[in-house]
């Protein structure tokens, strides 16, 4: 249920549904496996085992969750197959097998192992923060993150939602921490980093369980270099590793918030529901003082979405689980 990796994107007020619709229009996209000649597939899915519908509502946020398919026919055996079949009409028809004719076995051999490939699957979840105008994709993958954008724009068109642009860039932000050995607001640096030279070709520096403030991180900075990603941690709740690309991977929610989810119920819909709700709001607040940080987002960015909780769902939308009023 926890994420650990996070890309987040901006949304527009013309982007805010209610849950409702929003269950209506992903219950049209479903899940089907991958049959045939398909080489993927994907649709939405209930984001946990135990809920039926593709949607979850909590407090504010919309959980959701794509499941994606991909048949695994590796090229090295379409080729033998292929040199099997060239093999058979050299011996059997005593000619040359020219090139088109190869493109054309090549073809015929992916067709019949196709169907018979094994298939490797995977989901990815998010969720939309519609009170601060969020998307929180758990993946630090940005192709599988835009896959779900994707997605969701076609199930809601133009769905417009946007990476996030910051006055400050990411790059610069944790280079300058690392110079003056403390990061602003509620962050405190962590004990690992990456820098690199920003000349072609230049040196890549990776540190693990150093300390930070070290003059040998400032030298490092001093010879020009600049941090790519920086480990932090936010009020003493939450570990994660920084990208110069404004992701959050390795993300660890502390022993803090895990027991206090854990004390809301020991059955699995109250633990569900108990562990978003906190996980949403501490990932919210934490997003906001990321980019507060970075000097907030560039001006056409900046006005945030109307701060109104989605609807209360029908009970298809998250089942009884959904049991917290709305703000």
């Amino acid at each position: 249920m926890w994420f650990r990796q996070l890309s987040f994107y901006r949304l527009s007020a013309d982007s805010l549904v209610d849950a409702d619709k929003l269950l209506q229009a992903l219950e049209k996209r479903p899940f089907q496996p991958c049959m045939g000649l398909d080489w993927f597939s994907e649709g939405w899915v209930p984001p946990a085992g135990h809920l039926d519908a593709p949607v979850y509502a909590g407090r504010g946020s919309l959980m959701v969750s794509m499941r994606r398919e991909d048949k695994v026919l590796p090229a090295s055996v379409i080729r033998d197959f292929v040199e099997m079949k060239v093999q058979e009409i050299e011996d059997k028809e005593l000619r040359k097998v020219g090139r088109k004719e190869k493109l054309a076995l090549k073809e015929q051999v992916t067709d019949d192992l196709l169907p018979r490939a094994f298939v490797r699957s995977g989901r990815t979840s998010a969720y939309l923060d519609i009170q601060r105008g969020w998307l929180m994709v758990d993946s630090g993958s940005s192709s599988k993150a835009e896959a779900l954008v994707s997605k969701l724009r076609e199930a809601l068109p133009p769905f417009p939602a946007a990476l996030p642009r910051t006055k400050l860039a990411p790059h610069t932000a944790m280079t300058d921490w690392l110079a003056a050995g403390e990061a602003p607001g509620g962050f405190e640096l962590d004990a690992d980093c990456e820098l690199k030279d920003g000349s072609e070709n230049g040196a890549v520096v990776r540190c693990s369980r150093i300390d930070l403030t070290s003059d040998e991180i400032r030298q490092h900075i001093a010879t020009g270099k600049q941090a790519t990603k920086l480990g932090l941690i936010w009020n003493e709740k939450i570990r994660f590793q920084l990208t110069d690309t404004l992701q959050l991977k390795r993300i660890q929610f502390l022993d803090v918030l895990q027991d206090e989810a854990s004390q809301a119920g020991d059955d699995r819909d109250s633990l569900f529901a108990a562990t978003f709700l906190l996980m949403s709001e501490e990932l919210g607040e934490l997003v906001e003082a990321l980019v507060e940080a970075l000097g907030g987002l560039e001006d056409s960015q900046a006005q945030p979405a109307p701060a109104t909780a989605p609807a209360a769902p029908s009970a298809t939308a998250g089942g009884d689980a959904v049991d917290v009023p709305w703000d």
